[in-house]
């Protein structure tokens, strides 16, 4: 099993080498092999984040005295210097007892030991509503943090580093290569370790199954890579980090569980480079300040807060070089190493799944079109309460990097501690947004990867602010017209229903053993449970993802056919919903909200076919 192993990823790090070096000169191959050696090896950490004022800025005077190494550069302009008396964007005084920069201490570290924290991935400008709200960094209180509680398993955090994005196709590449050379190497220490030790038990006392491929250092491995490369490696990381242990082994979920934290950051130089090559040497011109710490650095961009000449807080995301261009090649790397490491089960159909992701990635690449979607979503919710969309600002935007007025509010997860009132509104909004986008608009904010801070609560107005619309779709009106129906008998726990639209939207290809119908259809009723009887419903009284993925082996096992393209984003967004419902306990009247919306939907005449990407 190891040996079969070790060969599978020699060889596909031998493929992606090979494709690498196809069109690169042996100088700049030797310079980007010993950089990546030493990046691998962990000889090199990323440099600590210390920016200093760029030609043409100005540090405040206030901050010189407090905080030498502010990240908040003010600039001074010849028709309108910035005033000495403005106030920063954001206080980054560091706590009295600041811990090790993260560029200088281990990548993975314990929350519970921690100095900070990581930021959250994708989280937007907007999770930090004024400046006296503290970023997650340990405060000077003398009160100690209460205790984590016992049964609670340690997870495993990152920091991330400042460090250059590969932004050439050899380089990213390279990176791939050296990621499978490294799992070789790993795969190697573990077989060692077994034929000396044994095999390892799991917490149950049982011996574990899995090859010496899957072992907690290689998964690792695999996501402190991934981090270091962002872009469509990450993203497909990200991507998969919604299965669970039915379909993906743990120590996978685990690396893709580090993975979802976030990436590393930009060095300042490169992230100038970016802005300067989108919105000209002068972009400083139009603005008051700019801070260069991000607020979040994610798989496709980095996100910043800067504030206008006119005194208008505004955020920037920044897309990492080379990102847009490396699509096709970082896919199929990523699909050349799942291929030849078995890590994906034949039932997800891997060449479609990554066919989609593909697509996906294309559009959130682009930030013209997501101004678009997202000037579009900002009209369509013009008129409904509790919902908002920040303006674009058009002038600070182009196709790789987008501006938007700042908006405040707390990630909807992150809204535990309110009243149980408050969090059943939550619930009750989240879902008639989600219900509205599909079956109204046919226009919906879907997401790459699941991601609760798109969706920012600000409890001071009751009100929604939206953000991050890369990912948005339309979805065909046929297509729509039997969703609607599969979901009503779901609801109604129809079996004949539930398989006739289910072959319609091409679930099922008619040719299915009776074993996996059972599955198709049990899974399809415990997802209707929240729709299935009247008045509220409690979603912290079942678990439905558990009892689901409960029949995920039987369904790989048995499925003859991918589900249609247009479910990949859909069934991610429906999951996010109802997993944010879970989290923060909220009753919500489901079926009536539903049906609210199927007794007014207008089916389409013709309802014998459906528009579907499906084959």
């Amino acid at each position: 099993m190891a040996s079969r192993d070790l060969r599978r990823l020699l060889d596909g790090a031998a493929l992606v080498a090979r494709e690498a070096t196809r069109r690169t000169s042996a100088r700049d191959i030797l310079r980007s092999a010993l950089l990546a050696a030493t990046d691998l090896a962990g000889l090199t950490r990323g440099t600590p984040r210390s920016p200093q004022p760029p030609p043409g800025a100005a540090p405040h005077p206030a901050s010189e005295t407090s905080r030498p190494s502010s990240s908040v550069v003010y600039f001074t302009h010849d028709d309108a210097a910035a005033s000495t008396q403005d106030p920063p964007l954001e206080q980054h005084q560091p706590p009295a007892q600041e811990g090790p920069h993260p560029a200088r201490t281990p990548e993975i570290v314990n929350p519970a030991t921690a100095a900070s924290v990581a930021v959250e991935p994708d989280t937007a400008a907007a999770a930090r509503t004024e400046p006296e709200a503290a970023p997650p960094q340990p405060t000077p209180s003398p009160s100690p943090a209460p205790p984590l509680p016992s049964p609670a398993p340690v997870e495993k955090r990152r920091r991330p580093r400042e460090r250059r994005v590969p932004s050439t196709p050899f380089t990213r590449a390279l990176g791939f290569a050296g990621l499978g050379a490294g799992l070789a190497w790993g795969t190697l220490q573990e077989s060692a370790k077994r034929v000396v030790y044994g095999t390892p038990v799991d917490a149950e006392g049982k011996r574990s199954a899995l090859s010496p491929f899957l072992s907690d250092q290689n998964a690792e491995r695999v996501a402190l890579a991934l981090c270091r490369m962002r872009g469509a490696a990450l993203k497909v990381g990200q991507m998969l980090s919604i299965q669970d242990e039915s379909l993906v082994p743990p120590p996978v979920l685990a690396a893709l569980d580090i993975v979802r934290q976030g990436a590393d950051v930009m060095p300042r130089k490169q992230l100038n480079s970016v802005i300067d090559g989108e919105l000209g040497p002068g972009w400083s011109s139009r603005l008051r300040s700019f801070d260069y710490e991000p607020l979040a650095a994610a798989s496709i961009g980095q996100v910043h807060r800067a504030v206008l000449k006119d005194g208008s807080d505004v955020v920037m995301k920044i897309q990492y070089p080379g990102v847009a261009d490396s699509i096709e090649s970082d896919i199929e790397n990523v699909r050349l190493l799942l291929t030849y490491t078995n890590l994906i089960p034949k039932g997800l159909f891997l060449d479609r799944a990554i066919k989609v992701a593909k697509e996906e990635l294309a559009r959130e690449c682009d930030y013209v079109l997501e101004a678009s979607n997202q000037k579009r979503y900002k009209e369509l919710l013009s008129d409904i309460d509790g919902f908002y969309v920040p303006k674009v600002i058009d002038e600070l935007s182009s196709k790789k990097v987008l501006t938007s007025e700042f908006v405040p509010g707390v990630p909807i997860d992150k809204v535990t501690h309110l009243s149980q009132e408050t969090r059943n509104y939550v619930g009750c909004k989240l879902l008639e947004l989600t219900i509205k986008e599909l079956f109204v608009f046919r226009f919906m904010q879907a997401c790459t990867d699941p991601n609760w801070s798109n969706f920012l609560y600000d409890d001071a107005t009751r009100r929604f602010n939206l953000i991050d619309f890369g990912a948005a779709r339309d979805f065909p009106k046929r297509f729509v017209d039997d969703y609607l129906r599969m979901v009503v008998a779901c609801a109604n726990r129809d079996r004949a229903g539930v398989l006739e639209m289910s072959r319609r939207l091409g679930f099922l290809m008619g040719e299915e053993p009776e074993v996996m119908l059972d599955a198709h259809v049990e899974a399809a009723f415990i997802v209707g449970v929240p729709f299935s009887k009247p008045g509220g419903h409690d979603f912290r009284a079942n678990n439905i993802t558990h009892s689901v993925s409960n029949l995920g082996a039987t369904m790989l096992k048995h499925r003859l056919t991918p589900p249609p393209d247009e479910v990949y984003s859909l069934h991610r967004k429906l999951s996010g919903a109802f997993l944010a419902c879970i989290k923060i306990g909220a009753v919500v009247p489901c079926r009536e909200m539903l049906f609210e919306v199927y007794e007014q939907y207008n089916f389409s005449d013709d309802s014998s076919e459906v528009l579907s990407s499906t084959g």
